[in-house]
């Protein structure tokens, strides 16, 4: 690699954001009569904001983005002995909360354009055991939501959305929520929109939400003052502060998706102009992408080569990270080490195999740059990737 010069070492927008609406919030949270939802007001606020950005008719705010999707599958009645096919190619949470509530993640392959979840190789793995379909839209990139819907009609087999990426997307002019599925969303720090940890659920019926609320609160419906417990379940409730927080980043989410979405066209365009270098696809389908990831393969890749790429662009101040690993090969999966099994899967993954080893990302804010920035972005990728 090129040694760093003052002039490649650049600049980009800080994350997360905040302002005085985020004080505000926090303030008010604080100056209730008490900090969490049964005495206060901003996560009910935020659970109707949220669900009303995104077209559901019901939300339930959580701890994190994990617990939303364990909450999910408890609300599907998913346990023990029952199995939910998820993408191979994921961040390990996917595959976490299949396990945590003792089911058994079943990894499918994924698409070479999108990342996202190939929806024939979800269909050879249905089984009479097969509970759900967990789709993840990689990046903000929506899965083929169509597909997916006739696989769990033919297949009777309901889907779960990790819509972890996806604030805001939109699938053919839908939004999340009026997709019919249930659908987790992080906040964690990294996350579009974040309070540092935090995550929500979607809910599309009365039914459904009246669950997810029992079981997110320990079994307990609203207004319980003689300890009745309905369900079994756990405490997943957010904080007052936390909700706060993401009332005051959720009036900055369209305009920072118009943004990130602009910026892509153009520093995709000049990245697909390097040699030995693929952007993530799109499916134009998805007409709005939400771009939690600025996304590239370099196929053929080795791996101590990406991790020298990732390295020297994160010298030249630019947030870039290797890409996830088959969660089959990461030793959390199905609770315990990676081993033989690894193999067996990864025959029927081969493309996450791939992505696996030849992809990496740089974060969102990358796309909040000015022009010129993103220009100067572009060149340093190109050299840095002739120099290898």
């Amino acid at each position: 690699m090129t040694p760093t010069s003052g002039d490649d070492v650049l600049s980009f927008p800080s994350w997360p954001q905040h302002g005085a609406e985020e004080r505000a919030g926090l303030l008010r949270a604080l100056d209730q009569k008490g900090w969490w939802r049964d005495a206060g007001q901003e996560v009910g606020l935020f659970e109707r904001e949220f669900a009303d950005y995104h077209g559901a008719p019901h939300a339930i705010a959580t701890t994190n983005g994990t617990h939303a999707l364990e909450l999910a599958l408890g609300v599907m009645g998913i346990g023990p002995g029952d199995e939910v096919i998820v993408p191979a190619f994921t961040f390990i949470s996917s595959s976490l909360a299949v396990q945590r509530v003792g089911a058994v993640p079943v990894p499918a392959d994924v698409r070479p354009d999108t990342y996202c979840l190939d929806v024939d190789a979800a269909a050879a793995l249905v089984t009479p055991r097969t509970k759900a379909i967990m789709p993840v839209h990689m990046a903000g990139q929506f899965a083929d939501m169509d597909a997916l819907e006739k696989l769990s009609l033919t297949a009777g087999v309901p889907v779960l959305q990790d819509a972890a990426h996806a604030h805001g997307a939109q699938w053919q002019g839908r939004r999340v929520g009026e997709l019919g599925s249930l659908a987790a969303f992080s906040f964690q720090n990294g996350k579009l929109m974040t309070a540092g940890e935090g995550g929500a659920l979607l809910l599309p019926d009365d039914d459904s939400h009246r669950e997810a609320f029992l079981q997110h609160c320990c079994g307990r419906p609203p207004g319980d003052r003689v300890y009745r417990h309905l369900t079994q379940g756990s405490n997943y409730r957010m904080n007052e502060f936390s909700a706060s927080v993401l009332r005051a980043q959720l009036t900055r989410l369209k305009g920072q998706l118009r943004i990130r979405e602009e910026s892509w066209a153009r520093l995709r365009t000049a990245l697909a102009t390097i040699d030995g270098v693929v952007p993530q696809g799109r499916d134009e389908r998805g007409d709005l992408h939400s771009h939690y990831m600025a996304m590239v393969r370099l196929p053929g890749i080795s791996a101590a080569r990406r991790l020298a790429l990732v390295d020297a662009l994160v010298e030249r101040g630019v947030p870039a990270f290797v890409g996830f690993p088959p969660v089959y090969r990461t030793e959390g999966f199905a609770r315990g080490p990676a081993s033989a099994d690894a193999e067996e899967l990864a025959k029927n993954c081969p493309v996450a195999e791939e992505i696996g080893s030849d992809c990496l990302w740089l974060h969102h804010r990358v796309l909040l740059a000015d022009t010129p920035t993103l220009d100067r972005l572009a060149e340093i990728f190109s050299g840095l990737v002739g120099a290898l």
